[in-house]
């Protein structure tokens, strides 16, 4: 009696890993069943290799398995399997934890951002403002996915900088969708405090601080994040009302307690005001463009408005000696902090737009042609949480290979130093590594085959932070 044993199809055998790589590749198995995930990984490999945009035929083709006749089955890794995106965003969490902040606070930065997209089938688009190309003079509409991210903010040692890893990304669908739905509307803040209370309960024994826009400076969000033990950076406005704590209140009063004491000076009226106390402090990478030397005046009080939760804040007060940029105030949740770190902190806040730039231009974000919902929902989270795997994996690099970075010949580069890597250096690094043992493990198969060869990717020289504020 002979026994057959059935090898798996061609296009759908588990690519081999290179060993540096494996483990975080790994990382994320337990998330899919064995059948789905000898899609999933082959489709995870595919798009650190596929230069510009990732569609799923682009990853198919630089495997070459653009003919093979399984192709649905990637499809539906996407569109149909059952995983769990928000279990991945925890996997990949802890792997950047290990990496890049084992140590110290955790710095998280939370913003959103639209994907422009059309089409009658793509049911949680809505009209917003475009933030990009809108100024105070110009109000320019965009039609699109809204997507609330939190990213970490974490140092990279080999690059010098801070860079934002988005871990953790979400759909907000627009107040029409929900209401053909039946739903009710979730606001953009209600969205964004889950995200943080869900990386709190993943890292409950960690100091976290929290990096936003002026956009949640808000109170009940405030006071959320100080309820649930995370210290929270936003902008705050020169008019906001601010008074002394409330004073104790005295043996046999009758009635509520005060919640609130003497009504202080606006941070308008402090800013021009000739007493008000100021002293200089450094800032190391001010928004991209090195130290820089600012005039700071900080203080406590109790934020206050009808109705709504009692916070007390530390503000900060920012001018610019050379007058460089209109004075700003900041605010922090936690009293007992430095003002110079509270502006330490905030200032990585600008490596979230960068991430959101750089995701557009090289992950291929905004170039999705999925009309299913289930679809839409995970592709643009995975394309956001490429940009974290690949840094881990050009984390694994020798360091001559991880800084190596692609600039034209034509221009010398001995009279000055070389460029510090960027984010699309570290994608060009981890898909080298990777498409190298690529291309050996398909030699070995098949010598009369060749594996077609990726674009030329991205260079790191092209991409400067801005010159100011």
């Amino acid at each position: 009696m002979v026994r057959l044993v059935v090898s798996p199809p061609r296009d759908t055998a588990i690519l081999p890993l290179p060993t540096r790589f494996a483990g975080i590749i790994l990382a994320f198995a337990p998330l899919f069943i064995h059948r789905s995930w000898r899609h999933a990984q082959p489709l995870l490999f595919g798009a650190i290799l596929t230069p510009n945009r990732r569609t799923v035929t682009s990853v198919r083709r630089i495997l070459a398995r653009a003919r093979g006749r399984r192709f649905v089955n990637v499809h539906r890794i996407l569109n149909r399997s059952a995983w769990c995106p928000r279990n991945g965003g925890r996997i990949l969490l802890g792997l950047l934890i290990d990496v890049f902040a084992q140590r110290g606070p955790v710095v998280l930065g939370v913003d959103d951002t639209i994907e422009r997209r059309r089409g009658k089938r793509i049911a949680a688009k809505g009209i917003y403002r475009d933030p990009v190309r809108s100024s105070h003079s110009r109000h320019v509409k965009a039609s699109g996915l809204r997507w609330m991210s939190l990213m970490l903010l974490a140092p990279i040692p080999w690059a010098g900088r801070i860079w934002a890893l988005p871990f953790l990304t979400v759909l907000v669908p627009s107040d029409r969708a929900r209401r053909e739905r039946g739903r009710r509307h979730k606001p953009l803040l209600n969205v964004g405090g889950q995200l943080v209370l869900q990386a709190r309960r993943w890292l409950p024994g960690r100091n976290l601080v929290l990096v936003g826009d002026g956009g949640f400076s808000a109170l009940l969000f405030l006071d959320g994040m100080r309820r649930g033990g995370i210290t929270a950076i936003t902008r705050l406005r020169l008019d906001a009302a601010l008074y002394d704590p409330a004073p104790p209140r005295p043996p046999g009063m009758i009635g509520r307690s005060r919640t609130k004491g003497g009504r202080l000076p606006t941070l308008a009226a402090r800013l021009a005001a000739k007493d008000t106390l100021w002293r200089e402090v450094v800032v190391p990478g001010w928004y991209g463009a090195g130290a820089r030397a600012i005039e700071i005046a900080s203080d406590t009080a109790v934020w206050r408005h009808g109705g709504l939760p009692v916070v007390p804040i530390r503000w900060v007060l920012i001018r610019d000696p050379e007058a460089r940029f209109p004075p700003q105030a900041l605010l922090c949740t936690d009293p007992t902090r430095e003002p110079a770190q509270i502006v330490g902190w905030f200032v990585r806040r600008w490596t979230v737009e960068v991430t959101f730039q750089e995701a557009r231009a090289h992950l291929g974000v905004e170039m999705q042609r999925q009309w299913s919902d289930m679809a839409i929902t995970r592709t643009t989270p995975c394309l956001l949480a490429l940009f974290s795997i690949v840094t881990l994996l050009a984390a694994r690099l020798p360091a001559c290979q991880r800084r190596r970075v692609a600039a034209a010949a034509w221009y010398p580069h001995r009279a000055r130093p070389p460029p510090m890597p960027w984010p699309p250096c570290a994608l060009r690094s981890g898909a080298s590594g990777l498409w190298q043992h690529h291309r050996a493990d398909a030699r070995e198969r098949n010598p009369a085959s060749a594996c077609p060869r990726p674009g030329p990717m991205p260079s790191a020289t092209s991409h400067e932070g801005p010159k100011s504020s």
